[in-house]
């Protein structure tokens, strides 16, 4: 990596040196979210655009004194000038699949747009992307593949000079392509597979695509092109399996390659096999039907970077899941988006009642060791009490097409704004006191689980747990008033779990409670 060194060294004269920021687009994203750190060490000054300033504040490098954090929708042109004004170059990271799952296309055409004209109005000298390989020619190229060049011609047809760096499969911990290869292979020591397996690629580990993104900034020659980057070595798929067993010291699988697997087909068995759901699995199946290989290696003479190969890529992808040492991962990306009815806990004003389900106790503990325990719910952890019933409804819901259990977490004791959490969403964390989840299951409404800890004097802790829901329609009323008992037997034995577990003893008894509501929120009376 030693050219990677002296390239930085240079573009530190050019950008890094003065008060104009490299603008990050997509900086929670999962490459964005390990860019940021690296422009960081390189000496650059870093903008972090994201939908939400709340997800960017839970980010390590947040607090770093060459940060800045701005909220943008790519899908609101002045909002992103906004955000861009006064950088002097930009990432454009962006890609809509996890958020927006079948319309991702369209949502991606129309920021591509945004992007070239805030781009041109804050005059950025120039913007750096990246996107897929994959010959648009091809007889079998995806929607996923063909968006993705869609995308770059797009920004490149704007004022600006964009460089469109082209890849395939990213290898890294925590990439929906590498999360999906990790349990395919862990869980099925047979695979029946489509004949895409056999279709050659060039993946490359994350490690180098975050070099190639670092190194372009530096070298000016590659401003305004195109090019394709990829490991040192084309594989199959089912190579790519065989890689996975040796490293992850597992039995030789056994592939069968089949013509009878359609993508939508494979789609669907890969949500039931793996976290990934089916709506973000059948672009993947699609894409892996198109060879995916370079068909120039220009770069490599420009930043001639040590390539890693897809061996040692996964080896250190495994390390890293060992280790919980996941920076960032494909379930994060999205925008947060609370109920309308979340600030006042009552839906009145936006049509609807909530329902609610509070029980609370007192533990002789003191509140850090508390939540030390609360912070650690789900994932491998689990729920503390009642897991069998945890994992049925994750089951019910990943046969209903849900997210289901699989997601986890993404390090199991260290919880982000965003985070996926089993079929959870992070909506706020504020240690030692809250932690608010908004449910990503399939619901006939919409549901919220809020975990406060707070401190009630003479060494007690209280723990609350609460329950609210927004039915929609008949059903969502059936579906709550038919699961209250067990929302009961479970919040009590919660309750006398997390105690056990952070080491105390619950004061009595679990006590129901109705929460009250802010006196800004309350009905006028009539």
């Amino acid at each position: 990596m030693g050219f990677l060194r002296s390239a930085n060294a240079k573009g530190s004269g050019k950008y890094a040196m003065t008060d104009q920021p490299i603008a990050v687009v997509g900086a929670t994203g999962y490459v964005g979210g390990r860019l940021v750190p690296r422009l960081l060490n390189a000496g650059y000054r870093v903008r972090a655009v994201a939908r939400s300033v709340e997800k960017i504040g839970c980010r390590s490098w947040a607090g770093h004194p060459r940060v800045s954090a701005a909220a943008a929708d790519v899908l609101d042109p002045a909002a992103l000038a906004a955000a861009l004004d006064g950088c002097r170059a930009a990432y454009y990271l962006v890609h809509s699949m996890v958020a927006r799952k079948k319309g991702f296309a369209d949502a991606d055409r129309k920021g591509a747009f945004s992007m070239a004209a805030a781009a041109a109005a804050v005059h950025l000298e120039r913007v750096i992307y990246l996107g897929g390989l994959g010959d648009v020619g091809h007889s079998r190229i995806s929607l996923h593949l063909l968006s993705r060049h869609e995308t770059g011609r797009i920004l490149q047809a704007g004022p600006v000079p964009v460089t469109v760096l082209r890849a395939a499969m990213i290898l890294g911990a925590g990439s929906a392509s590498f999360e999906m290869l990790r349990y395919l292979v862990e869980r099925l020591p047979l695979m029946i597979a489509p004949r895409w397996v056999m279709t050659p690629t060039q993946p490359i580990a994350i490690g180098n695509v975050l070099d190639y993104l670092v190194g372009c900034l530096a070298c000016p020659e590659t401003t305004g092109g195109s090019f394709d980057i990829g490991g040192p070595r084309v594989l199959r798929y089912v190579d790519l399996i065989h890689l996975f067993t040796r490293e992850a010291c597992l039995r030789r699988r056994v592939v069968l390659a089949v013509p009878f697997l359609s993508p939508g087909l494979s789609a669907r068995w890969i949500h039931l096999v793996t976290p990934v759901p089916a709506a973000i699995a059948k672009p993947l199946a699609e894409g892996l039907a198109t060879p995916t290989v370079c068909e120039e290696t220009r770069i490599r003479s420009l930043l001639p970077i040590a390539l890693i190969d897809c061996r040692q890529a996964i080896r250190l992808a495994l390390q890293r899941v060992a280790q919980a040492r996941v920076d960032t991962c494909w379930s994060d990306a999205g925008a947060l988006q609370p109920p309308e009815w979340l600030s006042c806990g009552d839906a009145d004003y936006s049509g609807g009642t909530v329902l609610a389900c509070g029980y609370r106790a007192r533990v002789h503990l003191p509140v850090a060791a508390v939540w030390e325990i609360v912070a650690r719910i789900g994932g491998t952890t689990g729920w503390y009490f009642a897991d069998v019933l945890w994992r049925l409804r994750g089951m019910v819901d990943r046969l209903l097409g849900g997210v289901g259990l699989r997601r986890g977490r993404r390090d199991p004791a260290d919880l982000r704004v965003g985070d996926a959490l089993d079929f959870w969403r992070v909506l706020a964390v504020t240690p030692p006191g809250r932690l608010l989840l908004l449910a990503e299951m399939k619901l006939p409404g919409q549901a919220l689980l809020d975990i406060r800890v707070t401190s009630a004097g003479a060494g007690q802790t209280e723990i609350q747990l609460l329950s609210r829901f927004l039915p929609a329609g008949l059903w969502g009323i059936l579906y709550w008033y038919a699961l209250y008992p067990f929302h009961q037997m479970i919040f009590r034995g919660m309750l006398r779990a997390l105690a056990r577990t952070a080491g105390g003893t619950v004061a009595g008894r679990p006590r129901r409670f109705t929460p009250k509501l802010p006196a800004a929120c309350r009905l006028p009376r009539r």
